[in-house]
């Protein structure tokens, strides 16, 4: 996966199933601070990354994930390219 998939991804879960606006997503912007995730949108967020690309998240990088371009690297570096 490349980081503009990822990125449309990423783009397309929070607007569809969070509702945010899509103006308020950047890859800068923080998930928490910014977008007003909450732990459990986080988790449904971890687990739909997990199921969908058969994923498994260790702690440590769950931790370091923080901002849209966090999310997005982390895809880029653990879903090959197709």
């Amino acid at each position: 996966m490349n980081k503009d998939e990822a990125y449309d991804l990423i783009v397309n879960y929070f607007t569809e199933q969070l509702e945010i606006p899509r103006e308020k997503i950047k890859p800068e912007v923080h998930l928490f601070d910014d977008l007003g995730l909450d732990s459990i949108d986080a988790l449904d967020m971890v687990g739909m990354l997990e199921s969908e690309f058969d994923l498994n998240m260790e702690d440590d990088e769950l931790k370091s994930i923080r901002t849209v371009q966090h999310v997005v690297d982390f895809l880029v570096k653990s879903i090959p390219q197709s």
